[in-house]
């Protein structure tokens, strides 16, 4: 089943998955033979080769009681996680046995006028890769095995379950995104996160940042939540999904709040009391899917099942403003009023502070400055790291490990190299920018960094350069633009709102004759381009205006710029924020120069600095 077959049943009805595989296991009364061994119980997994019925037990369980989709008794069959019992060479094997057993199974009870699917589960197993529990590469590679096994085993499509950490989850993306491209085979992808009692992910990430960071995978059909808690639990954070996700909802619950009892966890939710809530999140908030966690039997889900035969899911309406995420929160790719600032001291080319820390890998100091520029008001941070004479790709590496979990604004990835980009890529758990493509030499460059931004979930700023250099009309600045546009959504397969075009500018201090108009043509084009292509951002370094003046007076034009350039529907700001002064606070004349200045008004009298 594909991603579009999915949508296109759920605009039907509503999906019910089945409930716990854990807890219907339990209720087994499993022997260590039963397992394969002492060694090996616990393994639920290890059921699929040496207890195939007992998998089987609980599918056609859940199929009596009439459910849509049965997961496969793979959860953990990632080799990470079996590796804990010496089985990790048997991840291929376990995980397509798991799915030929639900395989079987769900074709017996399917008829020509229902079709019952299997979802090929999963987990996240036992690292967190944003604290160093495991490296992004041996993840995927792990994850990649398992989608393998899964999908030539037949399931209809990949769910990606009780995600803790995201980029756990961008691991097991990226995984399926090669497998797909490798392989041409595709089945629809659901994504599931786990959203704690204290009202984040295990590693804080807010509902929102999650969403950003997901959403713009155009492999994940279906985006939404499962596990930890029970309904009551996940209420605001199912309405939230519901009014802002442009995917389709998911929601699967425990069965209430786990109460350790003699050892045990139990769950005390009552099937009427599932029902109640789930009805609410169909009928109030627009779920589409629905089904049960921890705890959940047959009863649970029957009473899912009726839910599913008696109402049809809210159209929602939903309000998703493009944003870019840190692993904790998001940030909105246009603000009101805007500008969003870009801080643009994390930068070893512009910044001798984080160069000299840089030198010295003073990586504390570097976290403290990122920290300092959120204090003086940015939003989001350029991060680059390129200084001759250094292994850039070393520097990433070591700098992105601290910024991905110390630092909470979103990142903006700054270099020319590929290798670089990517190493910044595996080790960030939000939605990143990357800095940037350009035709200066074709497409060469963008051939090489749009599949990353694809692979990754990024979003790109474009210069308005082509292979005759740096675009100096608004004509020109326009042009290029357009071809950048037309070769990314329809070539590269990027959405329009992942692009931010950068208009640039030349200095206008500098007496040179060429670039007078410099400032009135960037301002210009920025409204041909958002007049053009309204759902794309634009962004500017706004200092490079500036160049070669006193600091005050670079102070003075810098504001002044910005001002007309957001005025023309400027986006985005590389800038300090700090350097930055309201025009009520410069003085008359100040203001009135630097306007002249950019808008080619000159008059021919000497200006005291």
């Amino acid at each position: 089943m594909t991603g579009k077959e999915l949508l296109e049943i759920l605009e039907r009805r509503i999906l019910v998955f089945d409930g716990a595989t854990g807890t219907s296991l339990q209720t087994q009364n499993l022997s260590p033979d039963d397992f394969g061994g002492e060694s090996l119980v616990g393994c639920n997994e290890y059921l699929n080769i040496s207890r195939p019925q007992a998998p089987e037990k609980v599918h056609r369980g859940f199929l009596d009681v009439g459910v849509d989709v049965i997961e496969t008794n793979s959860f953990g069959g990632a080799s990470i996680v079996l590796a804990e019992y010496g089985l990790a060479d048997k991840s291929y094997e376990i995980n397509r046995r798991s799915a030929e057993i639900a395989r079987k199974a769900a074709d017996e009870y399917s008829t020509p006028e229902r079709r019952r699917f299997v979802a090929g589960s999963i987990g996240p197993t036992t690292k967190l890769p944003s604290l160093g529990h495991i490296e992004f590469d041996d993840m995927r590679e792990s994850y990649k095995i398992q989608v393998k096994g899964l999908v030539d085993g037949g399931v209809d499509l990949l769910i990606i379950e009780t995600c803790q950490d995201l980029l756990q989850t961008k691991a097991a993306l990226a995984a399926i995104h090669e497998f797909f491209e490798e392989t041409g085979k595709e089945v629809a992808v659901i994504v599931s996160i786990t959203i704690e009692t204290m009202g984040t992910m295990l590693m804080g990430t807010e509902i929102s940042a999650a969403l950003t960071t997901i959403e713009p995978y155009d492999i994940v059909t279906v985006f939404g939540m499962n596990c930890a808690t029970g309904p009551k639990e996940m209420e605001e954070n199912v309405r939230y999904l519901c009014e802002n996700s442009p995917k389709p909802v998911f929601v699967m619950p425990n069965a209430g709040l786990p109460e350790n009892i003699g050892g045990q966890a139990c769950y005390h939710l009552t099937p009427d009391e599932i029902e109640f809530w789930m009805n609410r999140f169909v009928t109030e908030f627009g779920v589409s899917i629905i089904g049960g966690c921890c705890g959940t039997t047959p009863e649970h889900i029957s009473r899912l099942v009726k839910v599913a035969s008696n109402v049809k899911p809210k159209r929602r309406e939903v309000s998703y403003i493009p944003s870019v995420s840190s692993i904790y929160s998001s940030v909105a790719l246009h603000l009101d009023p805007p500008p969003v600032i870009v801080g643009e001291r994390c930068n070893a080319n512009g910044s001798k502070k984080f160069k000299e820390l840089l030198l010295v890998e003073d990586y504390d100091g570097m976290v403290q400055l990122a920290k300092e520029q959120m204090k003086e008001g940015a939003h989001i941070l350029d991060l680059c790291v390129a200084y001759v004479g250094r292994d850039e790709v070393r520097d990433m590496r070591e700098v992105m490990k601290r910024f991905n979990t110390q630092v909470a604004l979103p990142l903006m990835i700054d270099s020319t190299e590929f290798q670089v980009i990517e190493e910044a890529l595996k080790r960030y758990a939000g939605k990143a920018i990357i800095n940037s493509i350009n035709l200066e030499d074709g497409e060469e460059r963008m051939k090489r960094i749009l599949p990353l931004c694809k692979k990754y979930g990024a979003a790109v700023i474009a210069l308005t350069i082509d292979e005759s250099g740096m675009a100096k009309t608004r004509e020109k600045k326009f042009e290029v633009a357009r071809r950048i546009r037309d070769l990314a959504v329809n070539k590269y397969g990027m959405r329009e709102e992942d692009l931010i075009f950068d208009t640039l500018t030349f200095t206008l201090g500098s007496g040179d004759e060429e670039f007078r108009k410099a400032g009135i043509e960037t301002i210009e084009a920025i409204k041909l381009i958002k007049n053009a292509f309204p759902r794309a951002y634009s962004l500017l370094g706004v200092s490079n205006a500036s160049f070669g003046l006193n600091v005050h007076a670079r102070h003075v034009l810098n504001s002044v710029f910005l001002y007309y350039a957001i005025e023309s529907g400027l986006d985005l700001a590389i800038v300090n924020s700090q350097k930055i002064m309201p025009l009520y606070k410069i003085d008359e004349r100040g203001r009135e120069i630097s306007r002249q200045l950019i808008f080619d008004e000159r008059k021919f009298e000497v200006a005291e600095n």
